[in-house]
């Protein structure tokens, strides 16, 4: 087949960005208006979106993560790239029956009854499979996609060298998102959902921490016949929770299904351990009695001890209103960049958090959507690349939710679940009464008035250290931007002097070219240097 072919993989990826990149350039050397780069980068999404459907394989995995980069990458790409979803046509039946047979080292007669030849499911990693076995009992069997490895490893070595070159030669929004660690994580995801076993291991812990919880149906798995290619699982019947119509038929109370199924993903979200990142309506399901059935573990991420604690304490300073130790929560999750002014971030939150939950049913909810992510773009908020597939579980469980319930509903919902949560699972309690005794009158004043006999030192070292890092980091900007179009300018020279056969044109281009690559190589060095210590410094 055409797109496993290596080579026109490789060609189809690199022509894609490369065309992008030139496109970029352009514009920004004709400095085009907003509406112009509106267009354009309607038009990059267009065509990435037609090139991952086109190639599939690991490619349509990184679309669904750029997807929810609302922080990172502007809202018309953005467009484009949403609904994408990982739904590729099956393999043939011949090539599935020979790893079935290799895997199991012996014929499928041995170990099934019957097993249906039409996939149930197909996606860009496995496929799954009705059978039954010698028992009579009907089984789930997913099976990884034929030359699947090796595809993975040519979309792997391409995106390598795509990072390499962003890294090294485009302006990254904001410049402090960190390609290789974002890398790296899609690589470890990626490489836990091509072993079978491990998403097997994940099952078993979700079973084992759902055991003695009701309303939750997780399938059971036969291992005996489990494999790193091969997955054999409980059959479970479930209608998806956006099929509206038939939840209506079985009489379900769509309310309720919501509330149970933020019962179930909020204590994944904000407690430490696994959660599910990939809740998508193919992957959640529920029962005829109104029981959440959850399958497919194989993209599970994983929340630390420490970062469960500050998302625990983020939260009760925010409900305690004391929105010093919350933006202090921030820096330590990592969400606020070096160059982040605390006090505006507080006000900022103050503001936020000012608004009633009376006023938000009265809003457009997805308009204010919009404006909190131009407003995130904006500031120096950025998602930490650790927490890409938390929020990419979050927001599809957001949708199933919305699918559920009426907009102006979803308040009310939520708060009696989180509120329950907070009660049985929340941080130390007399951390929360401590914090909430700070945001008191009496408590503000004490502290006033020991800020304000601070307050000039303070003052003069904020502005002092603000000063330094602001001329600091506008010195490296404006550095590697004139740096960066030397290096284009160059580009160009060598072109025309090759083309008008000119040695004198392009070996003095080719000269400006090396020279000022080797020049932003090093401003580029020495910013991430500075970045490293300055988010060091104030995190320390």
């Amino acid at each position: 087949m055409k797109t496993t072919n290596k080579l026109f993989r490789i060609y189809k990826v690199l022509s894609m960005f490369f065309i992008c990149f030139f496109h970029i350039c352009f514009y920004k050397i004709l400095r085009k208006s907003d509406s112009d780069w509106e267009r354009l980068w309607g038009n990059i999404g267009e065509r990435f979106r037609k090139t991952l459907f086109e190639l599939e394989g690991l490619l349509i995995k990184i679309g669904q993560m750029l997807s929810i980069r609302g922080d990172l990458l502007p809202h018309s790409f953005i467009r484009q790239i949403q609904d994408l979803t990982d739904n590729v046509p099956p393999s043939g039946f011949q090539e599935i029956q020979e790893i079935l047979e290799k895997e199991w080292g012996g014929t499928i007669d041995q170990n099934l009854l019957t097993i249906e030849k039409k996939a149930i499911a197909s996606a860009s990693i496995g496929e799954v499979y009705r059978g039954k076995l010698k028992n009579g009992k009907t089984v789930a069997i997913k099976v990884q996609r034929p030359y699947i490895e090796s595809i993975i490893r040519t979309d792997f070595r391409t995106l390598r060298f795509i990072i390499w070159f962003a890294d090294h030669f485009i302006p990254i929004p904001k410049g402090f998102i960190n390609l290789k660690v974002l890398f790296n994580e899609l690589k470890e995801v990626i490489e836990r959902e091509l072993d079978f076993l491990k998403e097997q291991k994940s099952l078993l812990s979700f079973k084992e921490r759902y055991k003695d919880v009701e309303g939750i149906i997780i399938p059971s798995v036969y291992t005996e016949l489990s494999t790193s290619k091969v997955l054999v699982m409980e059959w479970v019947e479930g209608v998806r929770l956006n099929n509206i119509e038939a939840l209506d038929r079985l009489s379900i109370n769509r309310h309720e299904l919501a509330q149970k199924l933020i019962s179930i993903f909020l204590p994944q979200w904000l407690e430490s351990g696994m959660f599910h990142a990939d809740p998508h309506p193919g992957n959640v399901l529920v029962s005829e009695e109104g029981k959440i059935i959850l399958l497919d573990f194989g993209m599970v991420g994983e929340i630390t001890k420490k970062d469960a604690t500050h998302f625990q304490g983020l939260i009760e300073s925010l409900l305690s209103k004391n929105y010093t130790k919350a933006v202090e929560g921030f820096i330590h999750l990592g969400f606020l960049l070096p160059e982040a002014d605390t006090r505006t971030m507080e006000r900022l939150l103050a503001e936020l958090m000012s608004f009633q939950p009376s006023q938000l049913k009265e809003m457009d909810l997805i308009a204010l959507k919009m404006e909190m992510n131009d407003l995130i773009r904006a500031l120096p908020i950025q998602a930490p690349t650790r927490f890409v597939f938390l929020g990419r579980s979050f927001v599809t469980i957001e949708g199933l939710v919305r699918e559920l319930v009426p907009e102006e509903e979803l308040i009310d919902l939520v708060k009696p679940v989180f509120m329950d949560w907070l009660e049985k699972h929340g941080n130390n309690k007399w951390t929360f009464v401590w914090h909430w005794i700070q945001s008191q009158p009496l408590f503000r004043i004490v502290y006033s008035v020991k800020e304000f006999l601070t307050l000039p030192q303070q003052l003069e070292h904020i502005k002092e250290v603000e000063q330094r890092r602001q001329f600091q980091f506008t010195i490296y900007e404006n550095y590697k931007k004139q740096l960066f179009q030397l290096t284009v300018i160059g580009g160009i020279g060598i072109t025309v002097g090759l083309y008008t056969t000119k040695p004198f044109i392009w070996e003095l281009a080719l000269g400006v070219c090396a020279s000022s690559g080797i020049g932003y190589f090093i401003i580029s060095y020495r910013q991430k240097k500075w970045m490293k210590y300055m988010s060091d410094n104030r995190r320390g």
